[in-house]
């Protein structure tokens, strides 16, 4: 596996994790699929704010073809003020086949370097409370719950509990 910054060549790829993270799961709280030109713009809002969007890619298969996209992950403006900027929100997806590979801590350990190399001072992540398996991965490293806030969005007619975590870099 290969992690390295995104091109336009990953875009299918990230589109097909984001849109079935959104069907499926409440790890994204939009409830419809989005389309390429909708990523496209994600990416190049990203790429001009100086914000990395990063790709693990799986190696190629047998038959020569090019790996393809296992999981992403970014991070951008946390909040709008100026005086936010030194802390940034991250995300990580990964494809459902790939869950429980290594792939989000190799994309979490990229995130945070970047993170640190670029003197960012805080990052934070939102997560819906029942997702503990990303409380956990960001647990591991080194981020701590510091809020949670009871039923502050709904997906598939339910409502939802976010959690915050910081991690002080």
């Amino acid at each position: 596996m290969l992690i390295r910054d995104a091109d336009h060549d990953d875009l299918p790829g990230i589109l097909a994790i984001h849109n079935e993270a959104v069907a499926n799961t409440t790890a994204i709280w939009d409830e419809e699929p989005v389309d390429v030109d909708d990523r496209r713009t994600w990416l190049e809002d990203r790429r001009r704010a100086g914000f990395p969007v990063l790709v693990a890619v799986t190696s190629a298969d047998d038959s020569g073809s090019a790996g393809r996209v296992a999981g992403y992950a970014s991070y951008g403006v946390w909040r709008a003020k100026s005086g936010y900027r030194h802390t940034v929100e991250n995300s990580v997806y990964v494809h459902v086949d790939h869950h429980r590979k290594g792939i989000a801590s190799a994309l979490m350990t990229e995130l945070v370097e970047r993170a640190r190399a670029a003197g960012i001072h805080a990052m934070v992540a939102s997560i819906e409370s029942s997702n503990v398996t990303s409380i956990a991965l960001h647990e591991r490293f080194g981020f701590r719950i510091v809020g949670q806030m009871p039923e502050v969005g709904i997906k598939f007619g339910r409502w939802l509990d976010l959690t915050f975590m910081q991690l002080t870099l």
